[in-house]
């Protein structure tokens, strides 16, 4: 074989940056040192919102490490946990999301970052189940499949905060079907059911066939699931209506709605009943009402209503600097 057929080696790569001389970190032979060498280090972080965020990350995690005394044995057990639950997500599965949610991060990034504004829908977790490839469906058109559950009609308007129509807003809604399962949880899966995505009229109003939602449990044959039983929590959400709502000049909104009369309702393994959000369903027996809206067997349907109000962009804005700065101050109190 000639010179230049030879194989390459390969070599590892550095990434450039000089070790920090100027810093004089000690050798780490004790534990407290580990820590404040690494907090000297973050002081190179070039980013300030960066350097804030690994600052406090690694003091808590250092501070809880310390506290717990955490065996090697439980670490190592630890990262196993973390890397089964990467493995096992899938392009139709997010097991880190489920993770968040039952650990309750989901719903508390949730509630900071969308603080209430007065009048305005409240906002939910988005969930793992949300998918991109929802059908278009008219005004009364169904967004689930016949045989898929008990028939539910979902109608309202989609308001400003001042009471304002809002035409043409996105409404991208999705639930499970009867059985407690959402489609991406069937492997046979050809298209998507039980979703959809439509738009408000020109007077803001929205409506649609879909199912009545039941209570289900979120997956439990993966590491979140065997998490919850070692926990002792059961893994039961109860039944709901998701919907993401969006229009120029207001606030993106991700949201679920919530019957009332669930026994789950106070215990959602991933925090995201709030009480705005539990609404009363009303059975309607009659059958040319029910074919008026689309049913085409006629018979008795639920009726779900309610209004949608979005915040504009800047009430939200005002809300979210306003709530930031009680925290801050609150926190800064406390200390």
């Amino acid at each position: 074989m000639a010179d230049d057929q030879q194989p390459k080696e390969h070599k590892s790569v550095p990434n450039g940056i000089k070790a920090p001389h100027h810093l004089n970190l000690p050798y780490p032979d004790k534990p407290e040192l580990i820590t404040s060498n690494l907090q000297k280090l973050i002081e190179l972080v070039p980013n300030p919102r960066h350097k804030f965020v690994f600052e406090r990350l690694i003091a808590h995690m250092h501070d809880f490490i310390n506290e717990t005394s955490i065996t090697t044995e439980e670490w190592m057990s630890t990262i196993q946990f973390l890397t089964n639950v990467g493995q096992t997500c899938t392009p139709i599965r997010q097991e880190f999301i489920l993770l968040s949610d039952v650990l309750g991060v989901s719903a508390l990034v949730d509630s900071l970052n969308n603080p209430p504004v007065k009048g305005a829908t409240e906002s939910s977790v988005l969930g793992p189940f949300f998918t991109d490839d929802a059908p278009d469906v008219e005004q009364g058109g169904s967004i689930a499949s016949e045989g898929k559950g008990k028939h539910m009609y979902v109608e309202g308007l989609v308001l400003s905060t001042d009471g304002t129509p809002v035409p043409d807003a996105v409404i991208e809604t999705w639930e499970t079907d009867e059985l407690g399962f959402y489609d991406t949880q069937y492997t046979d899966r050809q298209a998507a059911d039980c979703r959809g995505r439509l738009r408000s009229d020109k007077d803001g109003r929205y409506g649609y066939r879909a199912v009545v939602p039941v209570c289900y449990p979120i997956p439990g044959d993966g590491p979140v699931g065997d998490l919850l039983i070692k926990l002792g929590r059961h893994n039961m959400r109860p039944n709901h209506l998701h919907l993401m709502v969006e229009a120029p000049g207001f606030r993106k909104l991700v949201t679920a709605l919530y019957p009332a009369g669930d026994e789950f309702l106070a215990s959602d393994a991933v925090f995201g009943v709030k009480k705005g959000l539990v609404v009363n369903l009303e059975e309607i027996n009659d059958d040319a009402e029910a074919r008026r809206r689309g049913f085409p067997n006629g018979g008795s349907f639920t009726l779900l209503k309610f209004d949608i109000i979005l915040s504009p962009e800047a009430e939200s804005e005002a809300a979210r600097k306003a709530f930031a700065e009680e925290r801050s101050r609150k926190l800064k109190e406390s200390a």
